[in-house]
Order: structure tokens, then sequence, then C-alpha cells
């Protein structure tokens, strides 16, 4: 579903991504780790057209989408849950999916009411994530633990194949990390998930490969249990306690 192939992405003399070559399978559930500096957000930002890469390709479901901006992707099926809110504070909840649910329908039409199949399908979505009776609370108004779940609830009314989630974990108590993790890991299988995620509980709760990224490179991948016991992974980023 998403492959890249050589992809570099320079910021003058700083080499963020130096070469990053990936496969992700259909269907599959891949987590994307390394320390700080190491790349993860520009490959993100790559993948989602916000960057152009230097050079190298990358491919989604086998077409080539090098270089293309982020609301082509969105329409091929490409959604991102940023590390940072991206929310319409003052609109009720309702209505911030119920726009992610009117740009999967077609081009968006600004400025109208959401007629009521759009308020429907936007009350299941926030049903779906654990935010049901919530919906004419301001996105102002959530906790931010409740705000990470409405944004997973916008990303999802657009029906993507693919979901690139940035730190969805990020700020959060033990308690709506629990949360916010079994919502991920209870999504569709035939969705295509990547996570760049610190919490490396989480990481080994939801991936089924993971990448490990320091200094622009993919220096080891495979599965959690080959991860965790790789050496120079322990070395550069998980710490000889985990190993």
């Amino acid at each position: 579903m998403i492959e890249t192939r050589e992809l570099r992405r320079e910021f003058g003399g700083i080499k963020a991504l130096a070469g990053v070559t990936l496969k992700v399978a259909e269907g599959e559930r891949r987590a994307i780790i390394g320390p700080n500096g190491a790349g993860k957000t520009t490959l993100f930002n790559v993948l989602t057209g916000e960057l152009e890469p230097t050079a190298g390709e990358v491919r989604l479901a086998g077409e080539d989408v090098t270089g293309r901006r982020p609301h082509e992707l969105a329409r091929r099926g490409v959604a991102r849950m940023y590390q940072r809110n991206e929310l319409f504070d003052p609109l009720p909840a309702r209505d911030n999916v119920a726009i992610g649910v009117a740009a999967a329908a077609g081009p968006y039409r600004p400025f109208r009411a959401p007629p009521a199949s759009e308020l429907l399908a936007a009350e299941e979505l926030l049903e779906r994530v654990g935010l049901a009776g919530r919906g004419s609370v301001p996105a102002r108004a959530l906790s931010h633990g409740e705000r990470r779940q409405l944004e997973l609830a916008v990303a999802l009314a657009r029906r993507p194949r693919v979901l690139l989630l940035d730190e969805p974990t990020a700020g959060m108590s033990p308690a709506e990390t629990n949360r916010i993790t079994d919502l991920i890991a209870s999504l569709d299988r035939s969705l295509t998930l990547v996570v760049v995620e610190h919490d490396m509980d989480v990481v080994f709760r939801l991936a089924e490969r993971i990448s490990v990224l320091h200094e622009g490179r993919v220096i080891a991948e495979g599965t959690p249990a080959e991860v965790r016991g790789d050496t120079l992974v322990n070395e550069v980023y998980l710490g000889k306690v985990v190993a």
C-alpha cells in the first residue's frame, strides 16, 4: 500500500531523510520509532505531501504519488492525525466530523449547514470513538483525551485507505492512553495504519512490524520481538534495560 524508494529530504546541509526505503503492506500496522531528530515527522510530511522530497519516490497502492499535494493524496485515501490538535475549535464536535464526511462525499461546499445525512454519519463516528452524547460540545471545551478521540473521528470520516497517526497518545494520562490505544487497535483490519509513537508500550500493543529511524536512515526493521532484541536499536534508542 505504501512504498518509498531511497527517499531523501534535505534542509540546506541537514539530511533529515537520507535514503529511506520502506514497504508497508495493505492492512498492515506499522510503527515508526526512533530518537528525536531521527526524521519521523519529516517522513510523515513527505508521505502526506506537505513536503516534497529532495530525491526518491513515494508510491501509494502502486501509483507514483511523489510530490502530490495534500489534497490530492487525501482524495486517494490518505488521512493523518497530527501530533498537534487540528480542529475547528469553536464548532461543535459533530460539525467537525461532518466537515470530514462532506469532504469524503465530494468537493466540499463551505458556508452551508450540514445536511441531516452528514450529521447522522458524524454522530455514528463520534459513537465509534467513544464520544456518544458529546456531539453538541464545542471542540475547545473537550478534554485533551476527548480532542484526540475527535481528531480520530475526523480522520476516519474521510474513509481513508491509509491512516498516519503522529504521536496519538502525546500528553495523555495513562487512562486516556489506554482508551485511544484500544480504539486504534479496534479499527477495521482493511485500514493500513502507520504510527509514530514514543510510548513503547503503545507501539508493542499496536504494531505488527516496526521500522527504526536514526539520523534519517532505517537502521532496523522487523517484528516487535525482533526490534526489541536488536543490539543497535537498544544502543541508539530503547536502552539496555529493554533488551
